[in-house]
């Protein structure tokens, strides 16, 4: 069958396109997502997102390949693989970035997508549980919560804290300005998450211009000439094939969509040739520019009782259970990350270049399929975390095999500068800082990890290649710019050189946004499908 408009992939900007496209009616859109449906108990419990975490039902489960600059370690990158993709299994928290990191981006020659131009469709999308104003929305279809009322009272030790550490108390992370500590804001609406298919696919599937094909594995983009025409997809053990009139849209994230393309013929030549796939267009740019957040805990065992008091044992699992089941309310209807912050690490910057974490809990094992999010320490602890907001750090991936099934070589490249090499031991040496206001101090019966044996810069950086973690925020690989050989879409979000073919996700980013992507990766799916609809009448 034919349509107006395929969509690969039914994450965070796929499930906004699918909505938008449809509105008048007058189009006729095929949603392709390889995951299956959200109705999952753990998609849908906000803290169940560590169970999501290790589900292959819902979740890629990416390993990159060995990276020297994190001790050789391989990395585990969890993308969601459902209806609403990594916004069904994500923390939830809700930040839209600086001004500064959109005004970066028009300045690289993406005109309009400096920071006026994009704050209406932030706006647009949002539904502020607080009300809008000239920075926040209030009918959109994204509903953002606060969740303070549920919040752990720690969380006021930690903001005292950082005050006496100078950093400004900040009502709003997403309004005036996002520097100084305050509490975060969730993707949640009545103790359920807000996912991207929640907000805006529920609303949009009944319209018979819109058709879902879930657990459709998109294999290749079809092309004539240099003219995208259709996908094929294998769905029940069977390849199909569906063609569209106006355009395919790539929206399936920062690994599949240039990974996808790769596939296709749309990529570096000479990788693309060594593994026997026709070359459709040379982009060298597929792939490339990849980066991420780079995170790092310190833990600390409490004085005082913490979220693990509540979550580890069995009678405490079974008591918030009942209370979520029956309430919505407590631990279980909101995520770990509660309180947090942004600023710098040093003077004479023009912007925050850090961001703070800080949860009522403790995971001194790395959490896995059989120790997840919701089985903390069985003693009283917490932790605080920090990520660079911007670093300059660039990896890239590719295809392995031209086996569609196969997962592409991720390669991150972290802590592959001195920048962000400097960057990580300011914020770690900041965390030692904000663990000795008495605030928090006169909580902490002893430093876990990394300990205080680790003291000198040499240490703290060992300590950070052996420890250091994606916080899952991979963005780039199919980079905005006007330059065919180092972009692969331009602003308008088009492959260079090829017709009817957009990518619309994460992976168009030229840089990372300061802080968490789930809210910008939506942004973008608004503006585009602004664009696409005055494209096409």
């Amino acid at each position: 069958m034919d349509y107006d408009f395929i969509l690969v992939g039914a994450g965070s900007a796929g499930c906004v396109l699918a909505n938008r496209l449809t509105e008048s009616g007058r189009l006729r859109v095929l949603l392709l997502e390889a995951g299956g449906s959200d109705l999952n108990f753990w998609v849908q419990m906000p803290i169940g997102y560590g169970k999501a975490f290790y589900d292959q039902r819902n979740n890629w489960m990416y390993m990159t390949e060995p990276d020297p600059g994190i001790g050789g370690r391989r990395s585990y990158w969890p993308r969601g693989k459902v209806l609403g993709g990594s916004s069904s299994i994500n923390a939830m928290v809700y930040v839209r970035g600086q001004p500064g990191d959109f005004d970066d981006w028009d300045a690289m020659g993406n005109a309009g997508w400096s920071w006026d131009a994009v704050l209406p469709y932030f706006k647009r999308s949002e539904r502020n549980q607080n009300g809008g104003d000239a920075w926040r929305g209030d009918d959109g279809p994204l509903f953002v919560s606060d969740v303070s009322r549920d919040l752990h009272p720690m969380c006021q030790d930690f903001l005292r804290a950082g005050q006496e550490c100078g950093l400004p108390f900040n009502p709003d992370f997403n309004g005036r300005t996002q520097e100084g500590v305050g509490l975060y804001q969730n993707t949640v609406k009545g103790g359920i998450r807000m996912s991207a298919a929640r907000a805006y696919l529920r609303p949009a599937r009944r319209r018979p211009g819109l058709r879902i094909e879930k657990r459709a594995h998109a294999t290749k983009i079809l092309f004539e000439g240099a003219r995208a025409v259709g996908v094929e997809y294998r769905q029940k053990g069977r390849t199909r094939t569906a063609r569209a009139a106006r355009e395919v849209v790539l929206a399936a994230g920062s690994i599949n969509s240039p990974q996808l393309l790769q596939l296709s013929g749309v990529g570096p030549a000479a990788l693309l040739r060594s593994l026997g796939v026709a070359v459709v267009r040379d982009t060298p740019a597929v792939g490339r520019n990849l980066q991420d957040h780079l995170g790092m805990d310190y833990l600390y065992r409490s004085r005082v009782p913490t979220l693990n008091d509540q979550l580890h044992p069995w009678w405490g699992k079974l008591w918030h259970g009942a209370r979520y089941l029956t309430t919505r309310r407590g631990p279980l209807s909101l995520g770990v990350n509660q309180g947090g912050g942004f600023f710098s690490t040093r003077p004479g910057l023009e912007r925050p270049n850090m961001q703070l974490y800080f949860s009522p809990v403790s995971f001194t094992k790395a959490p896995s399929r059989s120790r997840p999010l919701m089985n903390p320490d069985p003693f009283s602890g917490f932790l605080l975390g920090i990520q660079p907001t911007r670093p300059t750090s660039r990896g890239h991936l590719e295809i392995v095999s031209p086996d569609p099934f196969a997962h592409p070589a991720i390669r991150p490249n972290c802590l592959s500068t001195n920048h962000d090499v400097e960057e990580m031991l300011e914020g770690v040496r900041f965390m030692r800082t904000l663990a000795a206001a008495p605030p928090l101090a006169r909580l902490i019966e002893r430093e876990i990890a990394p300990g205080p044996q680790v003291q000198s810069a040499e240490e703290m950086l060992e300590d950070i290649r052996q420890r250091a973690t994606s916080v899952f925020h991979p963005v780039g690989t199919c980079r905005m710019g006007n330059d065919p050989m180092h972009d692969v879409v331009d602003p308008r979000l088009k492959i260079h050189g090829l017709a009817g073919l957009r990518v619309v996700d994460a992976s168009v980013f030229p840089t990372l946004t300061s802080g968490n992507t789930n809210a910008p990766t939506i942004m973008v799916g608004e503006k585009a499908a602004d664009m696409i609809l005055e494209e096409h009448g």
